[in-house]
């Protein structure tokens, strides 16, 4: 009987530190916090009563917490026994047990509605008949043994009502795409294309189609966004991979598709050496869990898509060689060229493209990222120094920013690094949804130095805006439970361009003025 309280305890309580729960940011959207369970004050369980005394830093919060991400050594084997895969056919190291769990995932959710579940319920849908009905259902569940004691019932029935009044008193706000949507709808639930919206697009085709496209006139244009229908080749040329003088694209683009096919025809089969083989090992563990959420990245095609680009880039860059993280920068470049010839892009299926279509996509998104990298790779290099510095100069300047922050973290023991080094490493990628990512990177790409000077200031807007959260948060754990599922999932291009703005505001307070507010 012992052991089976110990069991229902654990599956309750799914917040307990050393439960294994998933990451949330762009992989893993926040959680909603209109869908948190609410407790009245007399029934709340007390999740403290397993130690006596809470972790007040981060040593006593180590030793409480157990690592979801450990290797078992039964996976190992699984995957030295496993065939590696060719180029030409389906990849034979996917799990046929997962993908059956994914597409039954997939089914579930479509059946049962995720933004229907996530929408704040009409006053009419609330009436007292709704949770009567509610509470027939779950005492069915009470005779089937899942609830095993009148307490149990009586704190998830009260949890119910209690949840289903703070919906009510929510304001109505049009529900935008989650975590399995990558528009880039407005949260303000905006129409598409409006007036402005067209006058731009026009202006950005009138700059595309000139002989020689004026690249600062274009990133003018591309630091408040870009249309969605001319990023694909705007990427292209912010990001250096295709030239100014429109003549020459077609020719560079042919020859460097042809240069990356080249690499993997001379170095990917070396995937199995001994030299290599610990490189593709990590990445074939890595790529499932880029964006585990969202069908797209779970269809073998793609998955081998990214395979085969962060393995040619690793042994390309010995320097460095591959580090995790580096597969999630790989993704918006990849759903924006896939957009190029998609128009839905959550639900296509990209193995039902012309070959040809594939290997552009695939090869324009490799000379793309290693763009990227090629600018910020000492945040990738031994010891990762690059990111040690920017978490660094992040806490002087919030400490010159908002100084009530700043000590509110000293005094509860919370280190920059342990929130803030996944900001660096990821380009706060698991943070934000996909749709909003991409949105940022139309401005990082229009700034001089967007993924490393701009960068900081637009963490410390990103960290100044929870301000409220943060100051209300009073010991170590809570801060660091924030700090890591900040509540991103309903944002879209609006508080996007606002992040944006202030940080903007911040640069050009702090940037040239090291010791402005500096104590």
């Amino acid at each position: 009987m012992a052991t089976e309280n110990r069991i229902n305890f654990w599956r309750r309580n799914a917040k307990v530190p050393g439960s294994v729960q998933p990451v949330y940011g762009a992989q893993h959207p926040p959680l909603d916090p209109r869908l948190r369970r609410t407790y009245p004050k007399d029934t709340k369980p007390k999740f403290n009563n397993l130690k006596s005394k809470k972790a007040s830093s981060f040593h006593e919060f180590a030793r409480s917490t157990n690592d979801a991400w450990d290797i078992d050594e039964e996976e190992d084997e699984d995957f030295l026994s496993t065939p590696a895969p060719t180029l030409s056919s389906p990849s034979g190291h996917h799990s046929t047990s997962t993908q059956d769990q994914q597409q039954q995932i997939q089914a579930d959710d479509t059946e049962t509605g995720v933004s229907d579940r996530l929408a704040p319920p009409s006053t009419e849908a609330l009436d007292f008949q709704d949770v009567q009905e509610e509470d027939a259902e779950y005492w069915e569940h009470v005779n089937g043994k899942v609830v095993k004691s009148s307490s149990d019932a009586h704190l998830n029935m009260s949890s119910v009502r209690s949840s289903l009044q703070k919906q009510q008193s929510l304001p109505v706000r049009p529900i935008i795409p989650l975590v399995a949507r990558m528009s880039d709808q407005n949260a303000s639930g905006a129409p598409p294309m409006t007036v402005r919206e067209k006058s731009r697009l026009d202006k950005f085709k009138q700059l595309l189609a000139s002989p020689n496209t004026d690249l600062e006139e274009l990133r003018k244009h591309s630091w408040s966004g870009i249309p969605r229908e001319v990023r694909p080749i705007t990427w292209r040329l912010l990001s250096g991979y295709l030239p100014a003088n429109k003549e020459r694209r077609e020719l560079v683009m042919k020859r460097k598709r042809e240069e990356y096919f080249g690499f993997i025809e001379q170095y990917y089969h070396s995937r199995t050496d001994e030299h290599y083989k610990d490189t593709y090992r990590q990445i074939h563990i890595d790529i499932p869990r880029t964006n585990p959420l969202i069908p797209l990245f779970q269809q073998p095609a793609v998955q081998e898509v990214f395979e085969r680009i962060l393995f040619i880039w690793a042994i390309r860059h010995p320097a460095s060689g591959y580090v995790q993280g580096i597969n999630d920068l790989v993704t918006p470049f990849f759903v924006v060229f896939l957009s190029e010839f998609v128009k839905d892009v959550e639900n296509s299926e990209v193995a039902a493209l012309p070959l040809d279509t594939q290997r552009n996509i695939e090869a324009d998104s490799f000379w793309c990222m290693s763009k990227l990298l090629d600018g910020i790779q000492d945040n990738y290099t031994f010891a990762q120094p690059g990111i040690q510095n920017k978490v660094k100069a992040l806490e002087e300047l919030v400490s010159r920013i908002d100084e009530d922050i700043h000590n509110h973290f000293k005094r509860y023991e919370v280190e920059y690094l342990q929130f803030a080094f996944r900001w660096m490493n990821n380009l706060l990628m698991r943070e934000l949804p996909l749709r909003c990512t991409i949105r940022l990177w139309d401005t990082y790409q229009a700034e001089t130095e967007g993924f490393t000077h701009f960068h900081l200031y637009v963490c410390s807007a990103f960290l100044i805006e929870w301000r409220k959260e943060i100051l209300s948060m009073v010991d170590f754990q809570g801060l660091l439970m924030l700090l890591q599922n900040l509540p991103t999932i309903h944002w879209g291009n609006e508080e996007v361009g606002l992040l944006l703005a202030e940080a903007y505001r911040l640069k050009y307070m702090f940037a040239d003025a090291p010791s402005h507010y500096k104590r």
